[in-house]
């Protein structure tokens, strides 16, 4: 027994040494170099490729085999001028006992200078689809006859193979992608990637560095990959822990900015449970932090997103303009305290932010944003806040709308001035000239076109245009150009307030039209809110419906048509004493010099009210009515927007001095009873009644119309002894 297990290993001695030397024969004796034709044929008739070899083979056969390529490319057989792939050279070595187990024990595997080309030609026809296809052969024009194929057997499921690599080593490789239809070309450069040993369910550290670039846009793309890749291919269960990828983009998109990036966490894809997830996630680019998580079920079917999404406090302001797209200047501090907190949800073509908690600026946001549909920008808000200052977030005046702001506020401060000179007795302010609107541009038109909106927003306190509005609520919709304000309102003043209207920006000239409500809103806040020096205090009701086009404020003024009737209740005139231009004009008609000064220099009145017809931004006042103690007031008259002035004509009727002692001077005697004394109104809409002047040549029709009362009343005595027709003829000639 000693003797035969002697003689067996003697035996099993001598077939090794035979199979090495067989081996030893194989490689140095069998040079495949002198086979490269019957190899090619191989890759034809097998592979269906097109390989050509024009490098050396190198090769070893054990206990390693072993195989070497050098300057080698492949095309497919359609098209076996134009590879689609070549290389410098190709490295592996396979050992071959456990082949014949169907495992796959390689040694190190290196691939030099790998260079992919993938083209999709005018016809939508990518190249890669021909790997592997036979090439039909013809003759005389007519198609082979068919080759008949052997009746399909049944598959008998196979083993899966294992793979067992010791490492993977791929340098300075190269893949292109061109799309001759759109123009489109995206490549990938300078690969290296290098991975451990690569066994099954182990942790494989994997490291690969590339530059990616496209063309439409230009863009240029920096990045390294790190982490340990877990394979677990009879679970269908594929990790990478401790992914991370960083690196640096710049291009077309970022205005030549440089944005350097990085995101690191784990992942995950369990296709028997069709699911995959990052957890662990942590995103940062530029001055922007993120953490969350995310999470796809439905692998097989239609993919479901969910998650959470944490962005830490940043300036927002800063970090557009650090990746090219600057904001216009807005007022200072505004989008530099941005912090977020939400659930995520969507599918392939949507995400929504639920449960959002956005912090802006000192404002809180709670609620709902969300993309319906990528394809089409599809944006839905839904969004409750505290307090929100919208202007500060308004574009800042141009140089050239600050230029003009401010010429036509000196030309009302010397109007005003003048005014105020001799307690109104000065001449006529001059009508204003100086335009009180931009021509900067409003609204992008293009990115409004191709908006798909639907807002639904609250806030606690919205400050628009300087006016604190409470409790506001604003819906507003908007697609394929056409924006429609469905609501704006809220308290004002402890009044309300209430706009809809709609814009229409297919055209380059947009359209505009508004309808507003204010109800009981204190008229002197309003105006003061806007910086402005109110010319009159009361509450104010105003209902308007006006239409306007253009993309500028002065455009739409310039265009202003529409309706708009308005009352102010329990009001002042300020800084305008009627009574003293009133007394004035009665002193003058009594030919009698006042001997006091009126007290006071304000106008209270009861009630102001009228109505407007607007055309070209011109507002016609026909019918302006004010009730004042004592006084009946009517007048008529236009607003020019376009300048911000007026020119009215008022009619005042007058019961004279209503003190218990008068001043003798402004005694309205019988012969002024029911007669009017007209004024002139002109200057900047902001004086208000301090550009009101007595009207001379009214006032000279109103002293003849007096004296031809007196003069008939005189003539009444005289003619009753004459003649009745010559009564009556004298009688009507006073009446001329």
């Amino acid at each position: 027994m000693k003797a035969f297990g002697k003689i067996l290993g003697l035996v099993l001695l001598g077939l090794l040494l035979i199979i090495v030397a067989l081996g030893f024969a194989l490689t140095h004796l069998f040079d495949p170099n002198d086979y490269k034709d019957e190899i090619r044929q191989i890759a034809r008739d097998k592979a269906h490729i097109e390989l050509t070899l024009n490098g050396d083979i190198g090769w070893s056969l054990f206990p390693w085999l072993g195989l070497e390529l050098h300057e080698a490319s492949v095309a497919t057989l359609t098209n076996p001028t134009q590879p689609f792939a070549d290389l410098q050279m190709l490295g592996l070595s396979v050992r071959v006992l456990p082949l014949l187990r169907r495992e796959v024990q390689m040694s190190d595997v290196r691939v030099e200078g790998l260079n992919l080309r993938l083209n999709r030609d005018k016809q939508g026809h990518g190249n890669w689809e021909d790997i592997g296809k036979n090439v039909t052969q013809t003759t005389a024009g007519a198609p082979a006859a068919p080759v008949e194929q052997p009746a399909d057997e049944p598959e008998k499921p196979s083993k899966p193979i294992r793979l067992d690599i010791d490492s993977l080593t791929i340098n300075n490789a190269r893949v292109e992608y061109n799309d001759e239809q759109t123009g489109k070309q995206f490549s990938a450069e300078s690969i290296q990637l290098s991975a451990g040993a690569v066994h099954e369910g182990a942790s494989i550290p994997v490291k690969l560095t590339a530059f990616f670039g496209s063309n439409q846009p230009v863009m240029r793309v920096k990045t390294e990959l790190n982490g340990n890749l877990r394979i677990q291919r009879a679970l269908k269960r594929y990790q990478f822990e401790d992914m991370k990828i960083s690196g640096e983009a710049t291009g077309e998109p970022l205005q030549g900015k440089t944005v350097t990036f990085s995101t690191q966490g784990q992942l995950l894809v369990d296709q028997a449970a069709n699911i995959a997830e990052w957890t662990n996630l942590k995103l940062s680019a530029n001055q922007l932090r993120a953490l969350g998580e995310l999470k796809v079920n439905g692998l097989d079917k239609t993919p479901q997103l969910s998650g959470a999404l944490s962005i830490a406090q940043f300036d927002l302001a800063k970090f557009l303009d650090s990746v090219g797209h600057p904001l216009p200047t807005m007022a200072e501090g505004s989008l530099s305290k941005v912090e977020l907190v939400s659930r995520l949800t969507g599918t392939q073509n949507s995400v929504a932010l639920e449960d959002l908690n956005l912090k802006l600026d000192g404002s809180t946001f709670t609620g709902r944003l969300a993309v319906d549909d990528f394809a089409k920008q599809s944006l839905r808000v839904q969004l409750k806040g505290d307090t929100f200052n919208a202007d500060n977030y308004l574009p800042a005046k141009s140089e050239s709308a600050k230029g003009a702001t401010a010429a036509r506020q000196a030309e009302v401060q010397n109007s005003e001035a003048g005014a105020m000179a001799a307690g109104g007795t000065t001449p006529l302010p001059d009508a204003p000239t100086k335009g009180a609107w931009s021509t900067d541009k409003l609204l992008p038109l293009t990115r409004l076109r191709s908006l798909d909106v639907n807002a639904d927003l609250a806030f606690g306190e919205l400050t628009l245009s300087k006016l604190p509005i409470q409790n506001a609520a604003l819906k507003a919709s908007g697609i394929d150009g056409q924006l429609k304000l469905d609501t704006l309102s809220g308290g004002l003043y402890n009044g309300t307030f209430q706009a809809n209207g709609t814009l229409d920006v297919r055209q380059d000239i947009p359209v505009l039209a508004l309808q507003s409500q204010i109800k009981q809103v204190p008229v002197e806040r309003i105006l003061q809110a806007q910086g402005q020096t109110p010319p009159v205090k009361g509450q104010i009701t105003l209902n308007s419906n006006l239409t306007g086009r253009g993309n500028s404020q002065k455009a739409l003024i310039d265009s202003l048509n529409g309706t708009a009737s308005f009352v102010i209740n329990n009001g002042v005139l300020l800084n305008a004493n009627l009574e003293q231009q009133l007394c004035t004009g009665i002193a003058l008609l009594n030919r009698k010099t006042l001997s006091t000064t009126p007290q006071g220099k304000d106008t209270p009145f009861q009630e102001l009210k009228g109505n407007l017809t607007f055309r070209n931004g011109v507002a016609s006042n026909p019918d302006l009515k004010v009730r004042i103690p004592g006084l009946t007031v009517n007048g008529n008259g236009d607003v020019d927007l376009r300048v911000l002035g007026m020119d009215y004509r008022v009619g005042i009727i007058v019961e004279g001095d209503q003190r218990e002692v008068p001043d003798p001077a402004c005694q309205v005697g019988s012969n002024f009873q029911n007669i009017e004394v007209p004024l002139r109104c002109r200057g900047p809409l902001e004086l208000g009644a301090k550009a009101c002047r007595l009207d001379k040549d009214g006032l000279s029709q109103v002293a003849i119309k007096a004296a031809g009362n007196k003069l008939s009343e005189k003539l009444e005595e005289k003619l009753d002894k004459v003649n009745p027709q010559l009564k009556d003829a004298l009688k009507g000639l006073f009446k001329r």
